[in-house]
């Protein structure tokens, strides 16, 4: 009983789709005609028609919301943001908003040896760092003043330098004494029980 009731509901679902997409159709078919016959008539018949101000002529503060209407052609509706655009001090100065508003594809902008102290990955504010110091020593050179070591941090020296190559071959000893066991594959094992019926 279950299934009949299934398979109702999904016809009944699959015509109410139907329908819906029926009247879709239509709705996108008159709106293409009515925007076929609008194409035919120029602007100033259009914002007659549609009872609408001159986009060109309005300034902040009036009201762009009509222009935003399906009846209102494309066209129009650009013209009227256009405008609103210009007349937005915050939306017309883009040049903080808009990071690739320009077009630096135009091989006749490109300045010829043009360098950077940009660094990707890096930034520019360490190397100019770097070259701040560099200049920085070229006009005052460090003067170099040489000290004779003393005794005793001269044999501290030398017993490091004898102690640390024997640690590290003993590291490296014992590295290769340990040996690397593979892990066993493992496997499920299943059992089947039969029962008496």
């Amino acid at each position: 009983m279950s299934g009949r009731v299934d398979f109702w509901a999904r016809r009944k679902a699959g015509v109410q789709a139907e329908e819906k997409a029926a009247q879709a159709a239509l709705e996108q078919q008159a709106v293409q005609e009515q925007q076929a016959a609008l194409d035919e008539k120029s602007d100033a018949e259009i914002l007659a028609d549609l009872n609408l101000p001159d986009p060109d002529l309005l300034t902040a503060g009036d009201d762009f919301s009509a222009f935003m209407a399906k009846a209102v052609p494309d066209r129009i509706r650009r013209r009227a943001l256009r405008v609103l655009w210009r007349s937005n001090p915050v939306l017309a100065n883009v040049d903080s908003l808009v990071d690739y508003g320009e077009d630096f594809t135009d091989s006749a902008m490109v300045v010829e040896n043009m360098q950077t102290a940009y660094q990707v990955g890096k930034g520019m504010l360490k190397h100019i760092e770097e070259m701040a110091r560099q200049a920085e020593e070229r006009e005052n050179p460090p003067e170099v003043i040489e000290e004779e070591p003393e005794e005793d941090a001269v044999l501290a020296d030398t017993a490091i330098d004898v102690e640390e190559p024997v640690a590290y071959v003993e590291t490296q000893q014992a590295e290769a004494d340990e040996t690397v066991i593979a892990p066993s594959p493992r496997r499920m094992k299943f059992t089947i029980e039969e029962s008496a019926a």
